[in-house]
């Protein structure tokens, strides 16, 4: 008969009080006391801390009702790719094998939180027309999620640019080689983004020797109402992003 580990442990307790009253009662003590000592000193032992609570995506602090918890990281340096977390589900790893060098994005409906899509565009010797259209045919009303990895600019020109400006972005006129970047906008979105991220590539700081470090910005995002056909505004009221 297998004994459980609670079980385990109060027979070890047990043998271990006994096997002191004993010692000290041949050597004519009070075995009472010693007795007494003992599971006195085991009962006073601390209660270990309970393990801390883990929320959607490992923020934290949960989400309001109507907002989507999200999670996304670049990649790192040209060897580990992003990650996108939304909804305690994973819908970008290298693991899915469902990224790329380059900018990596993911659709996601706005209304249903819906994964639609993931794409990677080569920046450094891909055809930049493939993003273009790629942005262009974004319906209304999508999230969209970018991380980069190695390299997320090197062939993107002011059409590309342009898009990803009216997704909300505002680093994007800036990024350039190397750089790392993690974005989340929206088809429709009627101002600025607020979950955006990067670090320029700089030889003197960057924390790998070729590429500056890794970036993770987490948030809750406010899920679209069905059938709103107004655009999205995201205000200073929204829950904002954290970056890391």
């Amino acid at each position: 008969m297998r004994l459980t580990g609670p079980l385990r442990a109060v027979i070890a307790i047990f043998l271990v009080g006994l096997t002191c009253f004993l010692a000290y009662s041949i050597r004519g003590g009070d075995g009472d006391s010693v007795m007494k000592m003992f599971f006195r000193e085991a009962q006073e032992q601390p209660t270990p801390e309970p393990w801390p609570h883990r929320y959607k995506c490992g923020l934290s602090t949960p989400c309001p009702p109507q907002y989507f918890t999200f999670r996304l990281m670049s990649g790192v340096a040209n060897v580990i790719g992003p990650k996108l977390c939304l909804e305690d589900k994973i819908l970008v790893s290298s693991v899915m094998n469902n990224v790329g060098r380059g900018l990596n994005i993911a659709l996601v409906n706005g209304v249903t939180g819906e994964h639609l899509e993931t794409k990677s565009f080569d920046m450094s010797n891909g055809d930049v027309s493939e993003l273009v259209k790629f942005l262009q045919d974004i319906r209304e009303g999508t999230l969209v999620f970018v991380a980069s990895l190695d390299d997320p600019a090197t062939k993107l020109n002011d059409e590309a640019r342009q898009l990803f400006e009216e997704l909300g972005s505002t680093a994007i006129k800036e990024l350039a080689f190397r750089d790392t970047w993690v974005f989340v906008g929206a088809k429709g979105i009627q101002n600025k983004s607020p979950f955006e991220q990067q670090m320029k590539n700089n030889q003197s700081s960057n924390f790998y020797e070729g590429w500056p470090q890794a970036l993770v910005l987490d948030g809750c995002i406010p899920v679209r109402a069905p059938l709103n056909n107004e655009s999205f505004i995201w205000s200073s009221t929204i829950i904002q992003g954290n970056a890391q």
